[in-house]
């Protein structure tokens, strides 16, 4: 299987990291491919470099599109792909119409179709992307949903003195852009009444000083760690003791995969995305967003009873088993593929 990859998204998040992964794992399978991205992400382009995957640069500038499209058209015509798949709505936008028959839309969020109107396929990352999907028309023999997976076998945790964090205490990862739809400041504020427990938090964003000034206020500077973005979270998570996920706003949230394949227990907000597939009490605990008192006893519930975090980390990985592995991502995605492929037939121009 031949597959291009267009991703038009930032230099670091969580769709680039899904988009990564999902490629390096199609590349473990076997399958030829070549990316047309930004610039930005060297780290991105390095790892496919190392994989053997070949890569084009554009600046998928929507106002002057023409040197994006003749990009995009010679890598199609070079490397002759069966499918080429579209990561989110602003590469969707520069979909050839000629290869309508072979492109695949990608939705990690509630995109419009109207961004993807020359792609005859359309993947969701979930049951209510899919949803949202059908819903604006698409027939069900044209969609379906892909999960995400993830993969940290063997991954040593970082030392937590790296980190200025004392031994035996308390953890509490949150790996999110620091944006107010994450919900850090309910974290922040659930911190401060439970006078053990220690948080880092992984991301950069527009709310960094505004955290930060919180943390300060509420006397949390000495047990809250900021870490930037971070390309090791696999090493975090081994290294923390309960992932939190506050989220306000969330189409799915890829740390509820993360927490389960790393075996760590899960808090979570009822957003969508994480409402439709953690079951409160057997793979995580799920409390209201925006609820300060419930995140607070939630997390206090896990750090202090070690029974329980057991039973939601088996749980967890139950559910890591059942969908989010990287074989069952590798079966799902080839499935798919040769289903376009076979509508599609050869590349011919």
């Amino acid at each position: 299987m031949r597959v291009m990859h267009v991703m038009a998204g930032a230099d670091e998040g969580g769709a680039e990291n899904i988009m990564l992964e999902s490629v390096l794992a199609l590349a473990e399978a076997g399958h030829a491919q070549h990316v047309v991205t930004r610039p930005g992400n060297t780290f991105r382009t390095a790892k496919f470099a190392s994989a053997g995957i070949g890569v084009d640069t554009a600046s998928f500038n929507t106002s002057w599109p023409f040197p994006t499209r003749k990009i995009l058209a010679e890598a199609i015509s070079g490397f002759r792909p069966d499918v080429i798949e579209y990561w989110m709505g602003r590469a969707g936008q520069f979909a050839p119409a000629a290869h309508r028959a072979r492109s695949i839309a990608w939705y990690g969020g509630y995109y419009k179709l109207a961004r993807f109107r020359t792609c005859d396929w359309h993947v969701g990352l979930t049951i209510d992307l899919l949803r949202h999907i059908r819903e604006q028309g698409v027939s069900e023999d044209r969609s379906a949903i892909i999960h995400t997976y993830a993969d940290f076998q063997g991954t040593e945790p970082v030392s937590r003195a790296s980190l200025t964090t004392p031994e035996g205490v308390p953890v509490a990862l949150s790996l999110a852009r620091l944006h107010e739809k994450k919900g850090l400041d309910t974290l922040l504020e659930a911190a401060a009444r439970l006078p053990d427990l220690h948080v880092w938090i992984a991301g950069e964003g527009p709310l960094e000083g505004e955290l930060k000034a919180q943390c300060t206020r509420l006397g949390l500077d000495h047990r809250v760690r900021f870490l930037g973005w971070r390309n090791d979270r696999g090493a975090l998570l081994a290294a923390c003791d309960v992932v939190a996920f506050p989220s306000r706003y969330e189409p799915f949230g890829t740390v509820t995969v993360d927490a389960w394949a790393a075996s760590r227990p899960l808090v979570a907000a009822d957003a969508v995305g994480p409402a439709a597939y953690v079951k409160d009490g057997v793979n995580g605990l799920l409390v209201p967003k925006n609820d300060v008192d419930a995140l607070a006893a939630a997390l206090g519930r896990v750090i202090y009873d070690k029974a329980l975090a057991q039973k939601l980390v088996g749980g967890g990985r139950a559910s890591y088993e059942a969908q989010f592995t990287k074989a069952a991502f590798q079966r799902d995605s080839l499935a798919f593929y040769e289903k376009v492929r076979a509508q599609a037939g050869p590349f011919d121009s």
